[in-house]
This record gives structure tokens, sequence and C-alpha cells, in this order.
């Protein structure tokens, strides 16, 4: 058997691993890359092996970066099963058409803008490319064995970090492999915590904060102070935020903020279909879930939500105090990019990131405190507060991926970090090494090991 990984190497997008033995393939995960060009770039380059030679594909979650490239690889020919929870295939069901929809949305302003070198500016894949890989869906029963190969047994266990999210066993009878997936955090405040790690030859574990510790104290606490204080100027609070996991802890909290009578009234607008829908997810798994019946309902009327671009565009027009939760999480598109571009420049304003901003997004520069950030060809001031909550990130930090990994009935023979900028994966690799006395790998992009 032999892995390649042909994503999540020295960045947090891309996820792909793709398993070789006895003349079949198999990809575990099937991400978009993410921010910086010469990552997106790599969107547009073939793969190493032909989509049509891959039997099968394993998704640990429903996250873009580990889905996204699942229409373009039907598109190239792929005819084999996607294998997933069930969450997680109901989850696509809503994430998938939205991404090819929004890039055939940019590939029309674009044009019609003329931003683009390219002419025409055409989309990496279409929502109807995205509806038709659907069909490939294969969801599993968590515990219980599967087979997307005949020689190849896996096992989904659960990962926390998003509903359906999945810790992926696969095991040929000689040896077996363990991909974390994305790893959930013991506390979060909405999602139960991750299952323990399973024995496993190998192991392949996600570094997003390798390099640090979420802070104590409740990250509500610090969202009530942020929203009294933009109240208190008569600002409005934009936060990008993911649609599947971050929006919904958002509602969570201000749901519980506002019974406790903790923070102004003022309307809390969630400008995401795609957020919405999911939230009938949640309902349906709930499950995998840590709140009761009522909390979720909670959730799923917390806030008022806006469907139509008219009414997305009217936020704009509106007057603070108000809060507008809206995608994407690290503003690389979506609709808080219009309202970043249209209350930025405002200093009674707030621009609040909740989660891991990877590098060569706009959520990176806002992070960094740059003065202006280039939206639709120009370059927009930023006056408001930008404030962040790293204590809401739905990753578990340095200290909970170790945690997890001491829950392994024993020490693999290898494991592999990605998914982490270069300092967070090297980081986190000193860690295990020091305190586990494991033997770690960091794969650069492309390596290929044979696991004996």
């Amino acid at each position: 058997m032999q892995i390649q990984f042909l994503g999540a190497t020295g960045t947090v997008t891309g996820s792909k691993y793709l398993l070789r033995h006895g003349g079949s393939t198999v990809l575990v995960d099937c991400g978009l890359f993410q921010g910086w060009k010469q990552l997106r770039l790599r969107n547009w380059e073939p793969l190493p092996v032909r989509a049509d030679e891959i039997s099968s594909v394993v998704l640990t979650h429903a996250h873009i970066d580990h889905s996204g490239y699942l229409p373009l690889l039907v598109k190239q020919g792929f005819r084999g099963r996607i294998f997933c929870s069930a969450a997680t295939r109901d989850l696509c069901r809503i994430l998938l058409p939205d991404s090819g929809g929004l890039q055939e949305e940019e590939a029309e302003f674009a044009n019609r803008h003329h931003t683009s070198k390219h002419e025409p500016a055409l989309p990496l894949y279409t929502r109807a490319d995205a509806v038709r890989c659907l069909e490939s869906f294969e969801p599993v029963r968590w515990h219980e064995d599967f087979h997307p190969v005949p020689w190849l047994t896996g096992r989904l266990s659960h990962a926390g970090h998003m509903p359906g999210g999945s810790v992926v066993h696969l095991s040929d009878g000689k040896r077996s492999i363990v991909f974390s997936g994305d790893l959930g955090r013991g506390d979060d405040p909405v999602l139960r915590a991750p299952e323990p790690m399973p024995q496993a030859d190998y192991a392949v574990v996600e570094s997003t904060y390798g390099d640090r510790l979420h802070p104590h104290g409740d990250p509500f606490d610090q969202l009530a102070e942020i929203i009294n204080r933009t109240s208190a100027r008569g600002g409005t609070l934009v936060i990008p935020a993911f649609a599947v996991g971050r929006a919904q802890t958002l509602l969570h909290g201000i749901q519980l903020l506002k019974k406790a009578k903790r923070i102004h009234h003022l309307p809390v607008y969630l400008n995401s279909p795609m957020a919405a829908d999911a939230l009938e997810v949640y309902r349906h798994h709930r499950p995998e879930l840590r709140i009761s019946a009522e909390e979720c309902e909670g959730i799923c009327h917390g806030a008022e939500i806006v469907r139509t671009p008219d009414e997305s565009r009217a936020l704009n027009a509106r007057k603070g105090p108000m809060v507008i939760i809206a995608g994407s999480g690290m503003a690389t598109g979506g609709r808080v990019v219009h309202h970043i571009e249209r209350f930025a420049p405002e200093r009674r304003n707030t621009i609040l990131l909740v989660g891991f901003q990877a590098g060569g997004t706009r959520g990176a520069s806002l992070a960094a405190g740059a003065p202006t950030v280039r939206i639709h060809g120009q370059d927009i001031p930023i006056r408001a507060e930008v404030a962040r909550i790293d204590a809401l990130s739905a990753h578990a930090d340095a200290a909970g991926v170790e945690a997890w990994l001491r829950t392994a009935p024993s020490a693999p023979r290898r494991t592999f970090i990605t998914h982490g900028e270069p300092d967070a994966a090297d980081a986190l690799r000193q860690r295990i090494e020091r305190n586990l006395r494991w033997t770690v790998t960091v794969p650069d992009y492309l390596q290929a090991f044979t696991l004996d």
C-alpha cells in the first residue's frame, strides 16, 4: 500500500490523500485549495492520477476544503462511489451546488467588469456539475464496516467539528491507517466530542492549530462584549462565518445571551441561505449534537434569514445597530465580501473574525491589521474595529490533538502531520515527538510513502 499527499501540505486547504494498492486507488477527501493564488491555481492543474482510474472516494466531512473538488473529479471522468456519513452526504447536497453557483457568479462578475486576465473567465465547475456528482454519494453507518474497494475495509467514528465529521479507519487486513479529518474540540458548545482514536499502524493528523492553544474562558462572554460595544456606537457587527458549523454556533451563543439579557436588543441577520438550509441538517442529526432539542430549535429560529440577493443588498442600506452573519468564513467570497466593502470604512462598525484565517485570504489580511483589503478591483479602507474570538474555533488546538492521540491503544508506526500551515505543522510534529515519542513526518506536496 502506498499513500500520496495531493493536498493539505503546507496549507489548511486542498485535502486529498491517495491510497494505491493492487492496481486500484482510493482517494480520502477531495477538497479545493483556497487562499494564496499559487494554491488556488492547483485546482486547475491535473491530478497525478486520471479521474477514471480512481476507484472510490471516502470523505471525512463536508467542508469545501475537503469535498469541493468532487464535482470537478466527476466532470473529469470519475465513476466510483463516494462514501461518507449520512450527515456529510446531507451537507454536501447544500455545500457543493452552492460552491458551483458561487464560481459561476464570480466568473460572470469578472466577465462583466473585466477583472480577470482570462477572456472569458470560466468557473472551475458549475452548479449543474455539483448536482451531478451528488448521485455518486453512498452514506454509511457509524462504526459499521464498508468496502471502498474489495481489498479495503473502512469504518467511521465521530470526529466532532461539524455534523457528520468523521475519523476514517481503513485496513487491508495486513496494515491499517487512520485519518483524523478535521478534529473537533472536547468542549465545543454545540457538537459532541471526538471519539477515541482507533488502533492503526499509520495515522494522518490535522494540525490547523498545531502551534497554539485556545484561550481559556467563555467565548460567549467575549461575544457579548463585542456586540454591546458595537451596539453602543450605533454600529453594525459583520461576522464572516462558515455556513456550516460556525454560523450555527454563533446563533446558539447569541440566543443564550439574549435569553440571559446580556446583550442589547438588536436585530440579527443570517445572510446565508446555505447556513439556513444547514439548520435543517442540524435538526435531523441532533444525536450528533450535545445540545437539547429546545436549544437546537433556538439555533434554528434565532435570526432573520436573508434569502435573496435583493434582501442582501438591502442590508447594506440599513443603519445599525445590528448583527450580520454571512459567508464565507475567511472572506474569500460570498455575501460577506459586499458587507465588508460597505461597513469596513466606518469606525463605528466592527468586523469579527471567529475562525482560522488561512494565508492569502481577506480574513488573514484583516487579522494582520491591513489598512485596506482588495475587493472587486478596489482597495477598501479598514476603519472599522477588527475583533477576534479564537476560542470559537471548531478545531482542536495542539493540546486537544495530543489528548486525542493519547487515546490510541498503542502508537502508530508513523504519524503524518497535514492540514496546517508550515509553522503549525512543524510545531505539532515537535510536540508529538517530544511528549509521545512517536515517529512523525510532515509530508511535502505530492510526496508518496510506502506503508509496509
